[in-house]
């Protein structure tokens, strides 16, 4: 799958597979660099990263929760 030209690092050249990806890779290799827009969709990239990250954490915390009840219940009745 071929990145487009709308996906290309305008600073160094690199080629991202999403924009969101290009965003991220602004806001930390080029930030004293980019624009207010580019930086808007930094700030946009970073607040959707954090809330993905925030939903895999509860996910990995309810199967830890499964897993520890299961092996006490498991446990418990022998």
């Amino acid at each position: 799958m071929a990145a487009d030209a709308g996906t290309r690092c305008r600073y160094c050249g690199r080629r991202f597979p999403t924009e969101r990806l290009l965003a991220l890779h602004h806001g930390s290799s080029h930030t004293h660099e980019v624009t207010d827009d580019e930086w808007e969709a930094v700030v946009a990239a970073r607040e959707a990263e954090a809330d993905e990250l925030r939903r895999v954490r509860i996910r990995m915390l309810l199967a830890l929760t499964l897993c520890y009840f299961g092996f006490l219940l498991l446990y418990a009745t022998r």
